[in-house]
């Protein structure tokens, strides 16, 4: 198995079994996402990459908005997708089709109240979700705007879904229940059981709710790990984040880590193991559901996105 890793250094393949990384973009890559057949896709400040030999080699692709913040790859019928700083997301349905700017996100009521504290002006799209169940059903999640369904490929989007968190930092469905979809985000972390139409939050046990990453397990739909601090300032400074990692199951939240000087910046499970890569670019595994770790020996730089390249 190889991972892929963002970072501001580039892109890079790991394997970890043999804890060895190699750069396969050398320029900072923001996020990335992978799908069958060796496909992969990285968004930088500068445009988006496209793979199509497991990261070996990249052509560029042009969007309209080039600084890209989301990149997907649709399990259900392998469109792409990519998501920009100001709002806008981009499809094409395979690789070597046109990009094409999926319009009807502009057209959404509470656009004009979307903001980015930081940069109060702009806002982007941090995370792209097409369900792996219906390739009609995506989510997009709006920093800081909310979370935008649409079950018609993109064609119209339903505002802000209920329950949700606003202020969305990652999406994610379950590979195998179908309704099942998970957030995290700036006020806590929700999830929904009829496919994205609503949400529902619990806070109870967790002592911070800034939550910025999550990994759900492929077999159990119950069964999903976040990684919260106390708020934005702390996430994304190294060496003082005060960071928790939190287990759920059986409809509660258990910490099982915590507080942790660096922030889990992204979380990959597999059916064997978890992942867990830090702000400062270490790397970690767990086989026994987080309740232990081990520091693989790459060193990456610092990390911004972590993903399975199939």
């Amino acid at each position: 198995m190889e991972l892929l890793a963002g970072t501001e250094a580039g892109l890079w393949v790991v394997e970890p079994e043999a804890e060895r990384a190699e750069r396969a973009l050398d320029e900072p890559v923001r996020c990335v996402a992978a799908g069958r057949n060796g496909i992969v896709l990285a968004g930088t400040a500068d445009g988006l990459r496209l793979s199509s030999d497991r990261g070996r080699s990249f052509e560029r692709i042009e969007l309209s908005e080039p600084d890209v913040f989301s990149v997907a790859v649709s399990p259900a019928d392998g469109a792409l997708y990519a998501g920009t700083e100001p709002s806008h997301v981009f499809r094409a349905t395979a690789p070597g089709e046109p990009f094409e700017e999926l319009e009807a996100l502009q057209r959404i009521p509470s656009r004009e109240n979307w903001s980015f504290p930081p940069r109060p002006w702009t806002h982007h799209v941090r995370w792209i979700a097409p369900s792996p169940h219906d390739p009609e059903r995506l989510l997009a999640g709006i920093e800081l705007g909310g979370v935008m369904l649409s079950t018609d490929g993109g064609q119209s989007f339903a505002d802000h879904r209920p329950g949700a968190v606003a202020d969305a930092h990652q999406l994610a469905w379950h590979p195998t229940a179908a309704g099942r979809a998970y957030e995290v985000g700036g006020g806590g972390a929700a999830w929904s059981a009829d496919a994205g139409e609503s949400w529902e939050q619990d806070a109870g046990g967790l002592e911070v709710t800034y939550c910025w990453t999550l990994a759900v397990s492929p077999s159990d739909p119950d069964l999903w790990w976040i990684a919260a601090a106390p708020g934005p300032m702390q996430a994304h400074r190294r060496g003082d984040a005060g960071a928790h990692l939190y287990r759920r199951a059986d409809g509660g939240w258990e910490r099982l880590a915590g507080p942790l000087a660096e922030m889990p910046y992204a979380l990959v499970a597999t059916d064997a193991a978890i992942f867990l890569a830090t702000r400062g670019g270490r790397l970690r595994v767990s086989e026994d559901g987080g309740e232990s770790w081990i520091e693989l020996g790459a060193e990456l730089g610092s990390l911004s996105a972590l993903a399975v390249l199939p």
